[in-house]
């Protein structure tokens, strides 16, 4: 797969986390899958990328907390 295929395919997937976004974690792991293809392939990951599954780890680190007594 193309490089460019490959950005259209991480597009495609965060725009199904925006439309869905209660089925995110299924998602995420999607996105992540497809940024191990690139690794794997050889190919830069863009920075934005990373930093967007850096930014959904950490909204998920955030939830873990939301339920905890205080």
């Amino acid at each position: 797969m193309a490089f460019e295929d490959m950005k259209a395919a991480v597009a495609a997937i965060l725009d199904e986390i925006a439309k869905r976004p209660k089925d995110r974690h299924v998602l995420q792991e999607q996105l992540r899958e497809k940024i191990a293809e690139f690794e794997a392939m050889g190919l830069p990951v863009p920075e934005d990328y990373t930093r967007l599954v850096q930014e959904l780890d950490d909204d998920d680190a955030d939830d873990l907390f939301d339920n905890m007594p205080v």
